[in-house]
């Protein structure tokens, strides 16, 4: 028997809930398979303005209404895209389920996108990118993913750029929604006090948006060259990414990734917060990450540094990343990377927006919802050797791609 249920509505959406017991909330998500990927060069950031543009008003409400209703209940309604989806959030008091999905299917179905709604949502956007790069540790982000899937979609940033969006009309916008927020596209998950019928009949009773044409599945994988990018720019800090292309949503390996990027970075007692931060006061801020995405992925050392620090730095990740390859990682260092991971699963699984993020990410990019059990299961099965093998191949010299913001030159860097 398994811990969620989902059904998929006449109109093609799918519904997936889980019943979480002694909670009075309910947290639920309208999730749109649409984010910077599946955008061209000319729409670029349209995903992320139209996210904005649905707060803006409807038929029958105004922005101030929609924000009324929420901050009358107590409640909270956000929303984010990403470089694939895009997603309608709230999370309200269980009594209040009708109210909370009736306003948020409103806001997919009826935007109005007033011509002067997107003039002023336009500025304010623009100020969003202007905002994001004055801020570099936030922007080395982008940077170092255009870097590494340069000419392919994955490598667009979110919110666009000043060009694109300034050319943004209504009409452009209008057909967008049309090819991509049609009711196949969308999957609504829900998690808190709830009963799963009656999920599917609320929404069933306010998100009537009749069948459309669901978007083509992302084919086109991305081809990647190890890369150097230096964005030389005023600042205090140098602000570093290095890795390399990783693993799709759907490999096998991923939590073998997961465990992989504790050891390196996921923590203050990993290699690299420890060896950088703690042993050599080189940085405040040092961590590794990694992302999942359908067809593609990556893994990556950030670091923020002077500019003196930068080849030290470089040579430090370098060196750890020869040694993983060569010596693979001791046991202590998997087991406690093991034990991080479960941890952090099972304390996210206190919040209900948390278990409704899980449940509507993984039907969406996965297509399938592992239950606790096997999650936990999958990441005690990671071996020494599984760690050893990944590092070997995603570690090699030829693979790695460094991306760079700050006071410092291409030919400053010592790159090998």
């Amino acid at each position: 028997m398994t811990f969620y249920k989902k059904t998929k509505l006449d109109n093609g959406s799918i519904v997936v809930t889980e019943h979480v017991p002694d909670v009075r909330s309910i947290a639920l998500g309208f999730w749109v398979s649409v984010g910077s990927r599946n955008e061209n060069d000319k729409e670029n950031g349209m995903s992320h303005f139209i996210e904005h543009m649905l707060f803006k008003g409807t038929k029958t409400r105004t922005a101030k209404d929609i924000s009324e209703v929420f901050d009358s209940l107590g409640a909270e309604l956000n929303a984010f895209t990403t470089k694939e989806f895009t997603c309608y959030y709230s999370r309200f008091l269980d009594e209040h389920l009708n109210i909370g999905v009736e306003v948020i299917a409103d806001m997919l179905q009826n935007s109005l996108f007033k011509e002067e709604h997107l003039s002023f949502e336009k500025k304010v956007v623009l100020e969003e990118i202007a905002m994001y790069e004055d801020t570099p540790d936030e922007m080395i982000h982008e940077l170092f993913a255009t870097t590494l899937w340069k000419n392919h979609p994955l490598g667009r940033p979110v919110l666009g750029t000043i060009a694109t969006v300034s050319n943004f009309d209504r009409a452009n916008i209008l057909e967008f929604m049309k090819n991509h927020y049609s009711p196949e596209n969308v999957i609504i998950a829900a998690a808190g006090n709830l009963e799963h019928d009656q999920i599917v009949d609320v929404v069933n009773k306010h998100y009537r948006q009749k069948a459309g044409t669901k978007a083509a599945e992302v084919t086109k994988k991305p081809s990647v060259k190890p890369t150097v990018n230096v964005y030389t720019k005023k600042t205090e800090q140098v602000h570093i990414c290095y890795g390399t292309e990783a693993l799709d949503s759907r490999h096998a390996d991923r939590f073998v990734l997961s465990v992989l990027d504790n050891i390196l970075g996921g923590g203050m007692s990993s290699r690299l917060f420890q060896k950088i931060r703690e042993e050599r006061g080189l940085a405040y801020s040092v961590y590794s990450f990694h992302s999942l995405y359908k067809d593609s992925g990556n893994l990556a050392v950030y670091v923020g540094t002077r500019p003196a620090n930068v080849n030290e730095v470089l040579s430090i990740i370098k060196s750890e990343m020869a040694d993983i390859m060569k010596n693979g990682a001791e046991v202590q260092e998997v087991e406690r990377a093991r034990e991080h991971l479960k941890g952090q699963l099972v304390l996210g699984l206190e919040s209900t927006r948390n278990r409704m993020t899980r449940l509507g990410r993984s039907e969406m990019t996965h297509g399938e919802i592992l239950s606790m059990d096997e999650l936990v299961a999958k990441i005690n099965d990671v071996t020494q050797e599984d760690v050893k093998g990944l590092a070997c191949e995603l570690f090699r010299k030829d693979r790695q791609i460094l991306a760079v913001i700050g006071s410092v030159d291409k030919k400053d860097i010592v790159h090998n």
